[in-house]
């Protein structure tokens, strides 16, 4: 079974974070990411990039689901941070 720390470690493998937070039971985790590489990506894309990147662990059903409540570039997460 992954741990959440496990899943951080997977995405931030995927790409640099300035602000990442996994939580989890084990089966469904919601990650918050922020990271320069959502720089002109749309919404889509963002997700994309990371479901892409854990294609082999989603398959396998080693993670059987993840749910990206936020996938930010660093200025917007200020902005949000700021609102």
């Amino acid at each position: 079974m992954l741990t959440t720390e496990h899943v951080r470690a997977l995405i931030a493998d995927i790409v640099p974070c300035e602000h990442l937070v996994v939580e989890g039971d084990g089966h469904h985790f919601f990650a918050e990411i922020v990271s320069h590489a959502f720089e002109g990506k749309t919404r889509l894309a963002r997700h994309r990039l990371i479901k892409d990147g854990l294609s082999a662990q989603l398959a396998s059903n080693e993670l059987h689901a993840l749910s990206i409540s936020v996938a930010a570039t660093p200025a917007e997460w200020t902005a949000r941070q700021a609102a």
